[in-house]
């Protein structure tokens, strides 16, 4: 990582973990949060044509292939990643869980930070979906924690279209999360899901945060 924390990819039969350290971040053995943040984001979006969505963090490509498995051949994705070791293992030992995705037509690779791009847009996206670090009390990059604050949320508002969504990944509930995006003027549903597609998993948190009109500054 950019600040000296080391991730590690680590491959057992057909399963991979990615690690912080000894901490275990995302694995093949449990994909469905990661699937809903995007399935569950394209649904109340509707079929909005050629819908622009921005995704934050790779990580093991579960949310990239979900959103490009439900939306149009118009639509496109700017897949936002920091870590260039993260698509080299995507490309590398991983390419058969990849399946191809990051060469997906309406896919735009970016290696850098997600916040820059939001920084730098105004009314530009359908969506945003952020996976990044573990929620808005994150653990792997202090820098990470701009995203979630008023000023950060602020700016994702901006970058939205009217009626856009910003849709958050979160390993635990976080009240004061949930006050700083109302008070930015989302509003705001939270939904709890299980990490496995079967019941017997750990919950996760996904907030879906609506711009009501207008972006403002």
């Amino acid at each position: 990582m950019p600040d000296g924390v080391h991730l590690r990819l680590v491959q057992r039969g057909d399963e991979f973990t990615i690690l912080l350290d000894r901490t275990e971040l995302m694995s093949t053995r449990a994909s469905a949060s990661e699937e809903a943040l995007a399935t569950m984001t394209c649904d109340r979006l509707g079929n909005r044509p050629a819908a622009e969505l921005l995704i934050g963090g790779y990580g093991l490509g579960y949310t990239l292939r979900a959103a490009l498995a439900v939306l149009g051949p118009d639509a496109h994705v700017t897949m936002a990643e920091l870590v260039p070791e993260i698509i080299a293992w995507a490309r590398g030992p991983m390419q058969r869980l990849t399946a191809g995705c990051l060469d997906d037509p309406r896919v735009l690779l970016v290696n850098d930070d997600v916040a820059m791009l939001i920084d730098s847009a105004r009314a530009g996206y359908d969506a945003i979906l952020l996976d990044v670090d573990n929620g808005p009390e994150g653990i792997t990059r202090l820098e990470n924690d701009h995203l979630y604050t008023v000023r950060g949320l602020k700016a994702a508002r901006l970058a939205l279209k009217p009626g856009g969504i910003l849709a958050v990944w979160s390993a635990s509930t976080c009240a004061n999360f949930v006050q700083r995006l109302k008070e930015v003027g989302f509003h705001v549903t939270e939904v709890v899901v299980d990490e496995c597609a079967r019941e017997g998993g750990a919950d996760h948190v996904i907030w879906f945060a609506r711009n009501p009109g207008e972006a403002h500054s």
